[in-house]
């Protein structure tokens, strides 16, 4: 498994993250500075939005603190090992999701518990 190549891959998605976090973040304070002179209907509006971009950038932080993990995982030497019972996380799961903590067999099982979906790129 070519480590570096996942270092890159991740190293790239967490600068899309945090750049994309700090916009969201940026985007709903804005949001809340404009609702100060709006109608109470646009206000509602406003709330709603900034509800909105702040659920997204809540989303993208925790992608990027799984990304981190991810990279921490490499430097630990962990990196690819299901965390359910340390076997081998499939080649094409992580160029799908780099950030893959489970096998696709636990990722399901997870999925089914827990009525969950993993984010992809």
């Amino acid at each position: 498994m070519d480590l570096e190549h996942y270092r890159r891959r991740l190293l790239d998605r967490e600068a899309e993250l945090v750049g994309r976090v700090g916009r969201e973040v940026d985007t709903a304070r804005a949001t809340t500075d404009d609702q100060a002179r709006a109608s109470p209907e646009d206000q509602a509006v406003t709330d709603e939005l900034k509800d909105e971009y702040y659920a997204v950038a809540d989303a993208d932080a925790t992608i990027l603190a799984d990304v981190r993990a991810a990279l921490s995982r490499i430097d630990d030497g962990t990196f690819g090992q299901c965390e359910v019972d340390g076997g081998s996380i499939e080649e094409k799961r992580l160029e799908a999701v780099p950030w893959a903590r489970y096998c696709l067999k636990h990722q399901q099982e997870l999925e089914e518990r827990h009525s969950l979906r993993t984010p992809t790129l």
